[in-house]
């Protein structure tokens, strides 16, 4: 299905050029932003190993999972590319989901042992790989959790700047556009 999709679509330029142009469309109506507000989440320094940092971003409603996972991943900044950031609701049925580090069990399923960094929803047990853009590993959920895009200035801060494709859990209006995903809150400044 998801190649169906992305076949549908134009291939997967035409893919990577959605999510490109949802980040930073400048078109919107009815007073919602219509590109990504970039907001200041932390800095290279401050982030110690699998230590994750909850933020709220693109709305204050809108929780998310900040870690430097210790393997270089997708869309990944820092030194090493292991910085990361993701929607913290599952793409299931929106339940918050925590980070596991390699090797660790949550609490809801202790015979689970985490292959690598990954999102674990004891809601229904929705895996996502941190690796590889929020991709499912395991569980129900239907697509990958939406990746937050950071960047990095030259002082070591650490800046989101968007969200990836698919549109955050609950904002699913079928529209490509930044602003769909920035309705139901308050943008963050």
């Amino acid at each position: 299905m998801v190649l169906s999709a992305i076949l549908a679509a134009g291939g997967i330029g035409a893919v990577t050029k959605s999510v490109t142009d949802r980040a930073s469309s400048s078109t919107g109506g009815g007073g919602t932003p219509s590109t990504f507000p970039r907001v200041k989440i932390s800095s290279v320094n401050s982030l110690a190993q699998d230590q994750p940092v909850s933020f709220y971003y693109p709305l204050d409603n809108e929780p998310n999972i900040l870690v430097k996972i210790g393997a270089k991943a997708v869309g990944g900044v820092g030194p090493d590319g292991d910085i990361v950031a993701f929607s913290q609701l599952c793409q299931h049925l929106g339940c918050d989901y925590a980070y596991q580090a390699p090797g660790t069990s949550p609490n809801c399923d202790a015979k689970y042992k985490a292959p690598g960094p990954v999102g674990y929803c004891c809601c229904h047990g929705s895996i996502y790989d941190y690796t590889k853009a929020g991709a499912v590993l395991g569980g129900p959920a239907p697509r990958p959790v939406p990746q937050v895009m950071l960047e990095v200035d030259a002082n070591g801060d650490i800046y989101a700047t968007g969200m990836t494709s698919p549109p955050i859990f609950g904002h699913n209006t079928g529209s490509s556009l930044a602003a769909s995903d920035l309705q139901g809150g308050n943008v963050v400044s």
